[in-house]
């Protein structure tokens, strides 16, 4: 009996995330509807949102960078066996170094931006480590620890933000950092009298796009850290150490793989990604600091929507993170143009977390499908 292309779509991966986010929209659309709203203008605010004009595409790209980073995160560790419910913390420990760095140290441009990066990597990645060493060599799940780290990091950037020496005076914030540490799309002549003249004068799509948003180069970076993860993932022994162990940590032991290593290994990484994240967005986007938390940003947490939407693929976290910072950026223009809560966004975004969860649906549909022409052949033939 020979497969059918129904049954060939349904075992695709593809196919359970588009009838996934088919599926979200569709009750958002009957959810706006009970709520009096018309779920097509709805959506037509959300989509001008996000492509009705240039300075709105940059600003999802802004808005996407750091999901793509935390996504990665919490891809990288899924794909390890490990479930990295820290990025949130991680995140933010990479935000704290960023601003340390990049206020105290005296360094060129480009260099210092760089050093940044670096330095704000490998805090994160030892924060994350350390939950990595927990489980390797206590057996502490990484979902309890992670949680608790989140929470620390938290509270550690409240403290940081308090001391007389990092607060600016008459705010909940640090001091920005210096502008030799920016990564933001020709800064110097955005600052300039030229620049200036030239944002006032020009009307064209790239001047909007590069000039009068705070765009950066934090998008191609977070691109080129999914590629090499990937190429990581495939096409290294470590990576396929990784993935091993990710697959079943007995056979991997086995054969001689060191598990323990891994898993703090895993963890490091995972962790230096998202800290990668909270450094572009320091060093990327305006204010260039950090301020006094009231509840958890969120990049973390949202990370995972980001893996579970891509099945944990590098590649697929870049446009599940940019179709998330789409959905979220864009929502606001549903509650400015049609007067509906922003927040059917984010059901949108549940739905389509609970359907993609669910993904075994569309492969027991397609089983389905196959026992009942399997009968059917039989039937015919006999």
């Amino acid at each position: 009996m020979k497969t059918t292309k129904i049954q060939l779509l349904l075992k695709k991966p593809i196919t359970a995330i588009t009838l996934s986010i088919l599926i979200g929209f569709l009750i958002g659309g009957v959810i706006l509807t009970l709520a009096g709203f018309d779920p097509f203008r709805a959506y037509l605010a959300l989509f001008n949102g996000i492509f009705s004009k240039p300075k709105y595409i940059s600003q999802v790209i802004i808005k996407s960078t750091p999901l793509i980073l935390t996504g990665l995160s919490v891809a990288f560790a899924f794909k390890t066996g490990l479930f990295n419910i820290g990025a949130e913390g991680q995140y933010i420990i990479g935000t704290i170094v960023a601003v340390l760095t990049g206020l105290f140290l005296n360094l060129p441009p480009v260099i210092h931006f760089f050093v940044v990066i670096i330095i704000a990597s490998l805090a994160a990645g030892v924060w994350g480590g350390i939950i990595g060493l927990l489980k390797a060599k206590f057996g502490i799940n990484e979902v309890i620890t992670s949680i608790m780290f989140n929470w620390i990091a938290f509270y550690l950037n409240n403290y940081m933000v308090s001391l007389p020496w990092l607060r600016k005076p008459g705010a909940d914030s640090s001091f920005p950092i210096k502008e030799s540490a920016w990564n933001v799309v020709l800064n110097s002549y955005k600052t300039s009298e030229s620049g200036r003249k030239a944002l006032q004068n020009s009307s064209s799509p790239i001047s909007e796009m590069l000039l009068k948003t705070d765009m950066n180069y934090g998008i191609l970076i977070a691109i080129l850290i999914c590629l090499l993860i990937f190429i990581l993932l495939k096409y290294t022994k470590l990576g396929f150490e990784f993935r091993a162990v990710g697959a079943n940590k007995d056979t991997s032991e086995f054969v001689g793989i060191n598990i323990k290593k891994n898993i703090i290994l895993s963890m490091f990484v995972s962790g230096a990604i998202a800290g990668i994240a909270g450094a572009l967005q320091i060093t990327g986007t305006m204010p260039h600091r950090i301020g006094l938390l009231s509840a958890q940003e969120g990049y973390g947490f949202d990370g995972m929507s980001v893996a579970l939407i891509a099945c944990s693929s590098p590649i697929g976290c870049i446009f599940s993170g940019l179709f998330l910072g789409a959905l979220k950026y864009g929502g606001g223009a549903i509650q400015s143009q049609v007067g509906a809560p922003s927040e059917i966004i984010n059901i949108v975004i549940g739905v389509i977390m609970f359907i993609v969860a669910m993904s075994s649906v569309f492969k027991i549909i397609s089983g389905y499908i196959s026992k009942k022409n399997k009968i059917k052949f039989i039937k015919i033939k006999n």
